[in-house]
């Protein structure tokens, strides 16, 4: 029980630092998918 917590626990960690590194380094969404002829502010 002990150990499966604690793979849970490490999932978590995982995805949440995974999410921040990969926003940080331009791996967005929206930075990808967005370029000069794109508009985001709905102009």
């Amino acid at each position: 029980m002990k150990a499966m917590l604690s793979a849970f626990a490490a999932i978590v960690l995982i995805a949440i630092l995974a999410w921040y590194g990969l926003d940080n380094t331009g791996f967005s969404e929206a930075r990808r998918t967005s370029g000069p002829d794109v508009r985001l502010d709905g102009e």
